[in-house]
């Protein structure tokens, strides 16, 4: 029971998140009469959140290193602009459209990256300044109208699905994705329990770690048969997926995500211990750009148009989406996973609001409200950690 509480203890903040998801799942679940849960409704979840969980997974890792990104949005509709010109006024294929237009995000995030990393001007004017820019540059490309309609093979982007191989009525990609994801799991999670034991580090009691895979398993299979109900397997989902996969192995087992969360921590002490602090924080912007040119192109599939009004809010919701899912504000803490947590929290509280009849006036009041005391229990936490 001590190992228990002391590992809740030091990951208090995520899973209290995955509480906190659950607990408004159920809530929701309840007053609209089971539609938060219905498979059609889990699809659409899913179909108009992941252009946040893109930004929501390249933020985390600005905030970690102790900046902020306040242009994505911008930057979002900036690049679903230069899509849209590539692919429907200029009729280029979209894979060589796609291509451009991440490189793009790219060269705007080594814009912004190099004021910050080498210049030394505070990220948040930098990337404020970047947010004036790109929605001016959008409106200008654009000239103040929306380009449409993209070709067909772009817009399977974000609303396609994983073809099915059988004529059930259930998709059964879906099924056997979800018993494939099921034994990845529990090999690796039965793997990191053999490591950590061999190093004796604490580990959950035999009965709790088979009731952590038990419910875990319950919860993947539960998930991929709604979907199977649907449609099975957005396209989207696929991409979701794979870069969760990437930047949480980054993260936790590559010299350059130590190399993040050491800048974020203690930027001096990281310089001192050999980390080459600007060139860390030039590829955090890097990255972000690219990001956010992935979350433009999935706003532009989505909608299938690039307008000059996309991408409003986006550095907002991914903001709080990192804070929720227990990134701090001052740096040095943070996970891809809590970020995913935390989009998934503002995505249902919107989506379960939307479904109850709550207007956009009491659903940004009380978006602001979740983020208030997501941060306040990030404080109150470093000061009973210090207290201590």
């Amino acid at each position: 029971m001590e190992t228990l509480k002391k590992m809740f203890k030091n990951n208090i903040r995520q899973y209290g998140m995955i509480i906190a998801l659950v607990v408004i799942m159920i809530f929701f679940q309840m007053i609209t009469g089971g539609l938060l849960l219905e498979p059609i409704n889990i699809t659409n979840l899913i179909l108009q959140n992941s252009y946040i969980l893109v930004l929501a997974i390249g933020m985390v890792l600005v905030i970690i290193t102790g900046h902020i990104d306040l242009s994505v949005g911008s930057v979002a509709a900036f690049v679903g602009a230069v899509a849209a010109i590539m692919m429907v006024d200029m009729q280029l294929h979209p894979v060589i459209a796609v291509l451009v237009s991440l490189i793009v995000g790219g060269l705007i995030g080594a814009w912004q990256g190099f004021w910050v990393a080498y210049v030394r001007i505070p990220a948040f004017i930098v990337t404020l300044a970047g947010m004036l820019l790109f929605r001016g540059l959008t409106m200008i490309v654009l000239e103040g109208q929306s380009i449409a309609p993209f070709p067909g093979g772009f817009q399977k982007l974000s609303s396609g699905f994983i073809p099915d191989f059988g004529n059930t009525g259930t998709n059964l990609v879906a099924i056997l994705a979800g018993i494939i994801f099921t034994v990845i799991f529990l090999i690796n999670e039965l793997r990191e329990r053999k490591s950590h034991k061999k190093y004796n580090f604490e580990v959950l009691p035999s009965g709790l770690f088979l009731l952590k895979l038990v419910l875990i398993a319950a919860v993947i299979n539960a998930f991929t048969y709604m979907l199977a109900s649907y449609a099975g397997l957005p396209n989207i989902l696929i991409l979701l997926l794979v870069l969760i996969i990437i930047y949480s192995f980054v993260m936790n087992k590559t010299v350059m995500g130590r190399h993040i969360y050491a800048l974020g921590g203690n930027e001096k002490a990281a310089a001192l211990s050999g980390v080459k602090t600007k060139k860390v924080t030039f590829w955090v912007f890097v990255n972000m750009g690219v990001m956010a040119a992935i979350s433009g192109l999935i706003f532009a599939a989505r909608l299938n148009a690039a307008t000059p009004r996309a991408g409003t809010n986006f550095e907002l919701d991914a903001i709080a989406a990192s804070f929720i899912g227990g990134a701090s504000a001052t740096g040095g803490i943070g996970t891809v996973f809590g970020a995913i947590i935390g989009g998934l929290v503002m995505g249902v509280l919107n989506n379960g609001m939307s479904l109850v009849g709550l207007g956009i006036d009491w659903q940004q009041g009380i978006k602001g409200l979740v983020l208030l005391a997501a941060v306040a229990f990030d404080i109150y936490n470093k000061k009973k950690s210090s207290a201590a």
